[in-house]
């Protein structure tokens, strides 16, 4: 049964994947084809080819990179880093800059086009909706909050404005601000007051988030080897009820407690599979630090409770949401000093999958909504206008229309050719942080666990 699992979710992920760069090719292929240019190949991917066809003089073929594809256009300037050697474009006839940024248009716009589509789908099956609610957990009173007049059990509605109802949604909000100090809406008893409260930076996570904790059990990431944790039989994946004697809601609070008690034996309730464990942990003197440690990693809770919103929200509303998180992105990549959020944070197309595939694995309409936003910001990333991209197509033929004359062809190859080997560049660079940087981060993705509420009742996923 898990085989099957991940040979569906395997298979899911490569035509989602497939789908956004082929309707994109597809544009500037139809296109190319609408206004008379020579098209030499269309290929999805990249390096060496799994396998292909030629039809009617055009070389088809899927190829074993899945960062993109490209369509093979010799009248325009290509970039034989990455498409290799193409016909010799002083061979055949001229075409217009008007034609050329068609052309190069045509393909995030089909990504446009196709995002459209997947969010009227989306409106007619229904979204899945987390709904944990951002509950405030153990308060410290001498925290700056608590000061402020936060008390554990009020509810955060809104972040910077803009309404929330879980924790994922307050973080996220925090972590895009280009501020540290913004405003944060809290209900308790039907009343509603503005604190401004101030993120900090999170050294494991590299983001900034509130200094609140959520009012959940948190969930053991992982144990260390020959730890403490680990010779009191607790595990990953547990969930910890209670240590010492006292309930545990929120991370820093089972911090504190195990902290305060070292070389102390102390009961832990915790919650496996299901089905509550009694346990004896003694947390080890740290010497160094005068505090007790167990050896183990912990997080929020493992579990994420969505509701099953149907019709799902309006197309025009949904697309307004992706563009307005990747506008905020870009706002707070920009601004790399307030929000903490860096071009080492960008996922690669090894990122890219892996989210997609824990979004398939939880709801495939989960992964319809990533594919709303995966075609957005490939349509938009496109458009930058750098050699190589489309953008950079469409401003060298603006570029010509201007100067009533082409650039010089060994300028444009040798530009190209730099831009495409940055750009490769840059995927390794994000490939290589989505693999070694971020693994620990996108195994609990796929170790969640989800229910997925629908119509009062409650199914597990897989």
């Amino acid at each position: 049964m898990q085989l099957f699992t991940w040979l569906y979710v395997a298979v899911v992920v490569l035509l989602l994947f497939g789908a956004s760069i082929f309707v994109h090719e597809f544009g500037h292929f139809w296109m190319a084809r609408r206004r008379g240019l020579k098209v030499g190949g269309f290929s999805i991917g990249f390096g060496p080819k799994i396998c292909g066809w030629t039809r009617d003089g055009i070389d088809y073929a899927w190829r074993w990179i899945p960062a993109g594809g490209f369509v093979a256009l010799p009248q325009m300037v290509t970039s034989e880093t990455i498409e290799g050697k193409t016909e010799d474009a002083a061979k055949l006839p001229p075409v217009s800059p008007w034609s050329k940024i068609l052309v190069a248009l045509a393909g995030p716009v089909m990504n446009g086009f196709f995002a459209i589509v997947i969010a009227v789908a989306i409106y007619f099956l229904g979204l899945p909706v987390l709904v944990n609610p951002a509950i405030v957990g153990e308060m410290d009173a001498a925290s700056p909050e608590a000061k402020m007049g936060i008390r554990t059990g009020d509810r955060i509605v809104a972040v910077d404005g803009r309404p929330v109802i879980s924790w994922e949604e307050a973080q996220k909000m925090v972590m895009m601000a280009p501020t540290n100090v913004l405003p944060v809406t809290v209900e308790r008893n039907g009343l509603r007051t503005i604190y401004y409260l101030t993120a900090t930076l999170n050294d494991q996570l590299g983001l900034k988030l509130l200094n609140l904790d959520p009012s959940e059990h948190p969930s053991i990431n992982k144990v260390d080897k020959g730890s403490a944790a680990e010779a009191a039989g607790l595990k990953e994946g547990d969930e910890v009820v209670s240590f010492a004697g006292a309930p545990v809601l929120g991370q820093q609070k089972l911090i504190d407690l195990i902290r305060k008690r070292p070389n102390r034996p102390c009961p832990v309730v915790v919650m496996r599979n299901g089905r509550q464990l009694h346990l004896t942990a003694t947390p080890r003197l740290d010497a160094a630090n005068s505090i007790g440690r167990l050896g183990m990693q912990i997080g929020p809770s493992k579990t994420s409770v969505y509701e099953v919103q149907r019709p799902g929200p309006p197309p025009w509303v949904l697309i307004g949401e992706v563009c307005q998180d990747t506008f905020g992105t870009i706002r707070a990549l920009m601004h790399p000093r307030q929000t903490g959020v860096k071009v080492s944070d960008l996922s690669g197309p090894p990122g890219i999958l892996i989210m997609l595939a824990a979004e398939v694995k939880t709801d495939l309409r989960l992964a319809l909504k990533f594919m709303v936003l995966l075609n957005v910001s490939l349509g938009l990333f496109n458009l930058v206008p750098i050699p190589v991209l489309d953008g950079g197509h469409i401003a060298l033929a603006l570029l010509e229309k201007l100067r009533g004359r082409p650039l010089s062809p060994r300028l444009q190859d040798y530009t190209t050719t730099a831009f495409a080997a940055v750009l490769i560049s840059f995927m390794l660079y994000v490939s290589f942080n989505d693999v070694f940087r971020r693994l620990p981060l996108f195994r609990l993705m796929f170790d969640q666990q989800v229910q997925i509420e629908s119509g009062g009742g409650r199914t597990n996923a897989p």
